[in-house]
């Protein structure tokens, strides 16, 4: 068993296992993937010192070289497998409304105008349009939707409310 002066009093193992929980919660407040393997690396260190005696070089040794073989293989595997979201446009509303109907609110003039789309309005980016009129939404470009006339007849398009 290591002398245990340079935490006062603390086992080691019990300082390993207090960073990986320290670490793990860490991660829950700064998702990033990278601190929970760091910490399952200290869990493991926890483990070893208590299972194995171990010096204090020892210790630090083995958490860097887990640590650095667990970040590594969860990169890969990560890579190998991607977490695909089941709604990759939740938080992009403008890419949302793409091929939407909109009605033109503000004439679109010099390339710019506003249009109402459901209960909001949204500054727009298109070909020249009279208020009234009807754009189809292409795209964004930040908080500004892109517009084109749509190749509609007058049946095909909403009723206005």
């Amino acid at each position: 068993m290591m002398p245990t002066g340079w935490l006062n009093g603390i086992e080691p193992q019990w300082a390993w296992l207090t960073l990986g929980v320290a670490l793990a919660g860490l991660e829950m407040l700064l998702p990033g993937y990278y601190l929970i393997w760091v910490a399952v690396a200290a869990l493991i260190t926890g483990v070893l010192a208590a299972l194995t005696p171990m010096t204090l070089p020892l210790e630090v040794a083995s958490f860097a070289v887990l640590a650095v073989i667990t970040v590594f293989s969860a990169r890969r595997f990560l890579s190998d497998n991607p977490i695909v979201s089941s709604d990759p446009l939740m938080n992009r509303r403008g890419a949302r409304l793409a091929g939407q109907m909109a009605l033109v609110v503000q004439a679109i003039s010099h390339g710019s105008g506003r249009v109402r789309v459901g209960d909001g309005e949204w500054n727009v980016r298109g070909p020249d349009t009279a208020e009234g009129q009807w754009v189809k939404i292409t795209g964004n470009d930040g908080a500004t939707l892109l517009v084109e006339r749509p190749a509609l007849s007058a049946n095909d398009l909403p009723a206005v409310d």
